[in-house]
């Protein structure tokens, strides 16, 4: 892969499933990211999909959200109403990882819990613990982008 006159000069934010989105990212090129920042999100290893990573409790909501056409969850009706139906194969479709995202030199994991139910407690536990890992806890629903502007940019600014 060509060297970039920018190499290691991009932050991936992933919120919630957008977890799945920038560990893939990050470990297809490792050296083009200075940070990785999981905003109340998944953070898989390899073989896991989201259906493996949360609760039964969404996986039930994303059964229901399903049966419509089958194919897409519908949002709950008190997301955002910008929210779109989300394809339930994206759910279940497990992520072949090589690893070489923890190669990224910084990693950030936002725990948003004020919510009911959120599937992220016991990984914000966990990551708290790894010295590679910084963790902030926010009382604050799942949208964190919404709810919590200020703080969030905070963080990413510090990213740069």
């Amino acid at each position: 892969m060509p060297r970039s006159s920018h190499q290691g000069d991009v932050v991936l934010v992933g919120q919630s499933y957008g977890g799945m989105v920038v560990s893939g990212a990050a470990d297809a090129a490792p050296s083009q990211i200075r940070a990785l920042v999981y905003v109340d999100a998944y953070v898989p290893d390899s073989g896991d999909s989201v259906w493996s990573l949360t609760t039964r409790r969404f996986r039930d909501l994303f059964v229901a959200g399903a049966k419509a056409d089958g194919l897409n969850c519908a949002p709950p009706p008190n997301l955002d109403p910008r929210c779109r139906p989300h394809p339930i194969g994206t759910f279940l479709q497990s992520i072949n990882l090589s690893g070489r995202w923890r190669e990224v030199p910084r990693k950030t994991f936002i725990g948003a819990f004020g919510w009911e139910g959120s599937p992220f407690l016991d990984l914000y536990q966990r990551l708290s613990g790894e010295p590679e890992w910084s963790t902030f806890a926010f009382d604050c629903g799942h949208n964190v982008a919404r709810l919590k502007p200020e703080a969030l940019t905070e963080i990413l600014l510090a990213q740069v």
